[in-house]
């Protein structure tokens, strides 16, 4: 994988405001933030997306992540927030590296802003679809 700003800052090249770290994830403030306290959540392993990344990385995420959103919550007065994580260019992921964003929402309407355009799924296709990513899991 290619060096990334988030592999320089792991590496100490480059300094951030940490707030956690442990032996596989470095979590530190975002210096372009959508709100106070936008956090980002960074696993150690280099890996581009979600899906590229090793079970024992992403479970050290998943292990840290509510302890910092308490944290988050706690220093910035805040009472609701969006966890974001994007996969690719088309999803509007900017720094090709794995990393989760963690969004305070404030009162004065700063933080992540969202459109959503839900669809139907009709029956037939539903169940479809479920039996085939069912079956990939099971691979």
């Amino acid at each position: 994988m290619a060096e990334t700003i988030f592999s320089r800052i792991i590496a100490g090249d480059i300094p951030c405001y940490r707030v956690y770290e442990d032996d596989r994830v470095l979590a530190f403030l975002d210096i372009n933030p959508l709100s106070r306290g936008h956090t980002l959540i960074v696993p150690k392993e280099a890996a581009e997306t979600l899906d590229q990344l090793s079970d024992e990385s992403a479970a050290a995420i998943g292990r840290c992540l509510p302890r910092i959103a308490r944290a988050v919550l706690a220093a910035t007065g805040a009472t609701s927030y969006n966890v974001l994580q994007n996969n690719g260019a088309a999803a509007h992921q900017a720094v090709a590296h794995v990393h989760f964003h963690l969004i305070p929402k404030q009162g004065d309407g700063a933080g992540l802003g969202m459109v959503w355009r839900p669809t139907d799924l009709p029956a037939a296709e539903g169940e479809k679809l479920a039996r085939e990513v069912a079956e990939k899991i099971a691979d």
